[in-house]
């Protein structure tokens, strides 16, 4: 007990100062994107993997908090896809090598000897797809930061539950860590987790969310599992259903994401944050109890029900006319990314 509230509380210290000095070096390097009008530093995912591999790894090392061999693994793997986005942050990175790299990644983690190859293939794509939708989820100031760190808190307790003490921990630093970062990164943000944040945040909770649910049942484990990932499925569903609609090409980026239409409904940047961090803890929370056999299957029902609804609601919100909350510019050092 002792332990893991130093550990949280080190954990989120350590992100916090790593974000405000990161900001800094991101301005004079000009890892920047705009936002609104503002410039806000990129280099935000650093700060979030640095302090949750020192924190998890120091009780790894120590042999306080032992994280085990597939929380072990599952942290180096994390580590080489926050490396990835580290690198897009900074210079183009095709999606095809990003898929690529977080496939390998995700490969070494799936526990294959419990799900079967069919089901660990399955699994290995599912993981790739919620990490990137994490990082689509960074279209707004405090919308990923929020959404990951009641996704982590959740996770870490079905871990609990499953008796998976050094998955448990390493998902608590992460949300410890998350929640240092997001002292900066709260609207309006001052720096952003970037790729390199998304990535890491999305693929450590999506292999995680496997983790915890390979040897249950199909109906509660999926339930579970999509109840607790339920937002980023929501917008990337919102995503690309309106791109289809509109017939524009579904991966250049444009400003119809979840926090986008919130806004254009006049919701501030604050209120878009905790109305998507909400339903991302409603999520997360039907996920913990499914997990904990409190609820059945049946209750990921609702949330499925819940997502249509707010997808169909928010695709009658425009989202592509002249001037929607203003198209991001260009300059000598801006990058602007795709969503």
């Amino acid at each position: 007990m002792l332990y893991g509230i130093a550990a949280a509380l080190a954990a989120l210290f350590l992100a916090a100062v790593l974000a405000a000095l990161l900001r800094a070096l991101a301005l004079r390097l000009g890892a920047v994107e705009r936002r609104r009008g503002r410039v806000v530093a990129l280099l935000g995912g650093p700060a979030v993997v640095v302090a949750t591999v020192l924190v998890a790894g120091a009780g790894d090392w120590t042999g306080v908090a032992p994280l085990g061999p597939a929380a072990g693994r599952l942290l180096v793997a994390g580590v080489g896809v926050g490396a990835l986005g580290l690198v897009a942050d900074l210079r183009a990175v095709p999606l095809a090598v990003r898929a690529a790299v977080v496939t390998a990644a995700a490969a070494l983690t799936v526990p294959f000897g419990e799900l079967g190859l069919p089901v660990g293939i399955v699994a290995v794509g599912w993981i790739v797809l919620v990490a990137h939708a994490f990082t689509s989820l960074d279209h707004a100031d405090g919308v990923m930061g929020t959404v990951a760190v009641v996704t982590a808190f959740a996770l870490s307790g079905c871990a609990a539950a499953e008796v998976m003490d050094g998955l448990a921990t390493l998902l608590s630093v992460l949300a410890a860590a998350l929640t240092g970062f997001l002292m900066h990164g709260w609207p309006p943000a001052r720096i952003v987790p970037g790729r390199c944040g998304g990535l890491f945040a999305g693929f450590v909770l999506a292999s995680a969310a496997v983790l915890v649910h390979a040897g249950r049942e199909a109906g509660p484990g999926v339930g579970a599992v999509f109840a607790l990932t339920v937002v980023a499925t929501a917008d990337a569903a919102l995503v690309l259903v309106s791109r289809r609609r509109a017939g524009r090409p579904l991966l250049r980026g444009a400003c119809d994401h979840l926090g986008h239409r919130l806004r254009h409904l006049g919701v501030t940047a604050p209120g878009a944050a905790v109305l998507v961090g909400a339903t991302g803890f409603a999520g997360a929370l039907v996920g913990l109890l499914i997990d904990l056999g409190w609820v059945g299957a049946w209750a990921a029902l609702w949330v499925a029900g819940g997502a249509a609804v707010m997808v169909l609601v928010l695709l009658r919100v425009p989202a592509y006319g002249a001037g929607f909350l203003g198209k991001p510019q260009a300059g000598a050092h801006l990058r602007v990314r795709n969503r």
